[in-house]
């Protein structure tokens, strides 16, 4: 049967369990939105304000499933507006697939009208991109793509369609697979570049000798520490994680990206690790002799002195990439796979046969002497988290973030922007499970949230969805409360409004002595205001008598179906602690 190339392509996502699309249209791909209005019962669009934001919005939806996200722009602006989105994406290792128009294939390489390389830019952001030539390889290139985004370590791909391939009409042969599960008929009729992809992520990338090696480690350590980050995540490898810290009795500390890997209420749990991690965290990754690193890339936010993080540790690190083994740090072993596999083998290995499915609570009373004085140790760390407000004022985020979960229950999805509240919502919100918190950690993008939420929502109706942002991240969202306010997506926002650019106030206060140059933010709009030109229900705080009010009231308005913001406003020099200045190692930290 032969489709038109647009036809193609919806038919392609269909097949790979596509059911939301984020975009905007534009003249290289009005083929393409024909076709999605042909076909709106089989996949939603949601039309956003920015280009920007309908990648956030994929990958919010991305993050908070595990699926693949997809959105789509035309040429041009429209495709290079996607770019910080796709960055964001690719450096949280968030599974994407990019659709963007371009000109018809006579006048691509012309400066024509609309034109942009793409292809080329997003290269240094993307896994793979494909510029698709012939409509007869279309629907190939989209089963390649959904499986290279989620393959290995997952990230964004980019698929450009220039106008009139979208046109012309080719021969459509359904795949016998759906979502990537097995060889499609059409591959093996025609490149056969599927198979290959198959055959590259069936085949084993670690021995029987590397497992015996790590647990030769394990077993000689006196006080072994984990450093769990978002690889655990995307791999689904909480459960495993969770047995593996119970099985040797290890600590764990928890990258930004990697909370909710283990419920942060389990005794062994010392929370977030890096410059704004828990005195525990930072203290024992210090003291260990055998930092055992599970899915994750020692960012620099992490180990701030890498040449003294881990000073007295031996490292074993277990990632999917090699690209970052001995990238930030120098391990003394490492097994590169899936670290979900990994930690199943080194289960086996570890526990009797008997046991291995016998969960065990870590039962320090019974362990050696130098395992009770390291959880001992662990245990005076923990005590000195910040349990009361860092000042006395009279809304304080703590205050915000504990009574919003609270009230949200335990099935609420927390997405931040980038800056001072998105630190607070990782050290108060409570990180009980996995792909319920939100936030750009690699890129560090302000604008990140409002799309984010929203694909969250969507993706996650059942769910209740609050977005923390700031005053300064949200000015670089906000058109997006047209989108909630016309597809009737109920989430709450809550803007920690400190009219100021906190997280660069606190530096300079701290290191610039006070000059706040540009940091300051004593302008419109007023937020209420703005909400309420969205047709949102709006509502102001200055105390924590009024947030309590305006929560209910905004809560109230979610179960209607109607989104709601709250403007927080808190104090201007309200400051993240703790806090590891730049230079200095990871346990110097400012209480």
């Amino acid at each position: 049967m032969k489709y038109s190339g647009a036809r193609i392509l919806i038919e392609a996502l269909v097949e790979q369990g596509v059911d939301t699309i984020f975009g905007y249209p534009g003249g290289a791909v009005l083929f393409i939105y024909d076709e999605l209005y042909k076909h709106s019962d089989r996949i939603r669009h949601i039309l956003v304000s920015h280009e920007q934001h309908a990648a956030h919005a994929a990958d919010g939806y991305a993050r908070s499933t595990g699926k693949t996200g997809v959105c789509l722009a035309t040429s041009g602006p429209g495709a290079t507006n996607l770019v910080t989105g796709i960055a964001t994406a690719y450096m949280d290792s968030s599974p994407l697939v990019v659709i963007t128009g371009n000109v018809a294939t006579g006048l691509l390489g012309k400066d024509s009208f609309q034109e942009v390389d793409i292809a080329g830019i997003t290269m240094p952001v993307v896994k793979h991109n494909w510029i698709v030539k012939d409509t007869a390889e279309l629907a190939e290139i989209v089963r390649e793509a959904f499986i290279v985004a989620k393959s290995g370590r997952p990230g964004p791909v980019l698929i450009d369609i220039p106008k009139d391939i979208t046109s012309i009409t080719a021969e459509w042969i359904p795949s016998t697979h759906i979502n990537g599960k097995e060889v499609s008929a059409s591959t093996e009729n025609s490149t056969g570049s599927s198979k290959r992809f198959y055959m590259r992520n069936a085949r084993a990338t670690f021995s029987d000798s590397d497992i015996e090696q790590a647990v030769l480690m394990i077993r000689g350590s006196k006080y072994p520490f984990i450093y769990a980050g978002g690889g655990v995540i995307s791999s689904g490898a909480c459960d495993e994680l969770k047995a593996f810290a119970e099985c040797i009795n290890a600590p764990v500390a928890l990258t930004l990206m990697g909370l909710g890997a283990l419920d942060c209420d389990h005794p062994l749990c010392t929370g977030m690790i890096g410059m704004h991690g828990t005195v525990a965290s930072n203290k024992a990754v210090q003291k260990t002799d055998l930092l055992i690193t599970i899915g994750a890339r020692f960012s620099d936010r992490v180990t701030s002195r890498a040449d003294i993080f881990a000073r007295n540790a031996k490292v074993l690190q277990f990632d999917i990439d090699p690209a970052e083994i001995n990238k930030n740090i120098k391990t003394n072993f490492e097994i590169t796979g899936n670290v979900k596999h990994i930690l199943r083998r080194i289960l086996e290995e570890l526990k009797p046969e008997s046991q291995a499915s016998a969960a065990r609570q870590p039962d320090v009373s019974q362990a050696p002497s130098a395992v009770n004085e390291w959880h001992d140790e662990i245990a005076k760390w923990k005590a000195k988290i910040p349990k009361a407000h860092h000042r006395k004022t009279e809304l304080h985020p703590r205050f915000i973030i504990e009574e919003t979960a609270k009230r949200l229950g335990p099935a609420a999805i927390a997405v931040t922007d980038v800056g001072q509240h998105q630190m607070w919502a990782a050290q108060f919100f409570p990180h009980k499970r996995p792909r319920a918190f939100l936030s750009s950690g690699g890129l560090g993008t302000m604008g990140f949230g409002l799309g984010a939420a929203l694909g969250a929502k969507i993706a996650n109706p059942g769910n209740p969805v609050v977005l923390f942002t700031g005053d300064g991240s949200f000015r670089m969202n906000c058109p997006e409360l047209s989108t909630l306010a016309a597809y009737k997506i109920p989430v709450l926002i809550i803007i920690f409004n400190n009219k100021t650019l906190g997280m660069v106030r606190q530096w300079q206060r701290l290191f610039y002595e006070g000059r706040y140059s540009d940091t300051t933010l004593d302008r419109p709009p007023d937020f209420v205001k703005l909400g309420e030109a969205y047709h949102l229900n709006a509502y102001r705080a200055t105390d924590e008598d009024g947030f309590i009010k305006a929560l209910d009231a905004a809560i109230n308005s979610l179960s209607s179906g109607k989104a709601a913001l709250i403007d927080a406003v808190i104090d201007i020099d309200e400051m993240v602690l703790p806090m590891v200045p730049n230079g200095k190692p990871v346990d110097e930290q400012l209480l």
